[in-house]
């Protein structure tokens, strides 16, 4: 299993990574105008929502319906319990739910040079994923989960991320729960489709 490399820091704005994400939805009651005859048709959400957030165990999908755009993304973070400073964000998109692309934001503090590796279930995957950029949120990574490795993610229990403090030069990782993962790709993929 090889992982795609992917620079899209263009994912950030657009999956919410940068910011938190609008959680206006319609409500019942609300009319809805009709498309003038040739107009592109407006992206829809369950409901009429603009836009929706849904907890799938340790994941969430976010949706949201600007314009004539419809952005869903799968997201995981992880917080410290004493100072509420975020540690880690992955955040993913997918049309298909056989793959997926995002990026990942690490804590400052790691020797950037040296990338990153990834296990799933301590089974390591090949090759070495490198920093794009280092923003207010964090160091980040593009990554791309292919066909190969997004059934391997559905089944397994960690995501670990093993990377290297840049202060003693000593290995330092991380890990995500990919508990409601593959219920959270799913989900995005059907939200995402047109």
């Amino acid at each position: 299993m090889k992982i795609r490399y992917k620079f899209a820091i263009a994912m950030l704005a657009v999956a919410g990574i940068v910011g938190p994400p609008a959680f206006a939805a319609q409500n019942k009651g609300d009319k809805v105008a009709a498309q003038p005859a040739g107009a592109a048709a407006k992206p829809q959400l369950p409901g009429g929502a603009s836009a929706l957030s849904e907890t799938h165990g340790d994941w969430t999908v976010n949706c949201q319906v600007t314009g004539t755009n419809k952005v869903c993304s799968l997201s995981h973070q992880q917080f410290n319990k004493q100072s509420g400073q975020r540690l880690l964000a992955i955040e993913l998109t997918t049309k298909t739910g056989q793959d997926a692309s995002g990026t990942l934001a690490l804590p400052f503090g790691l020797a950037l040079a040296n990338g990153v590796a990834l296990e799933i279930d301590d089974k390591k995957l090949d090759g070495t994923l490198q920093f794009n950029t280092c923003q207010a949120v964090g160091c980040l990574v593009p990554v791309t989960f292919d066909a190969d490795t997004t059934p391997l993610l559905q089944n397994a229990t960690t995501l670990k991320i093993d990377a290297i403090a840049a202060d003693t030069m000593q290995p330092i990782s991380f890990t995500i729960s990919l508990n409601g993962f593959g219920s959270a790709l799913a989900r995005t993929a059907d939200l995402s489709a047109d």
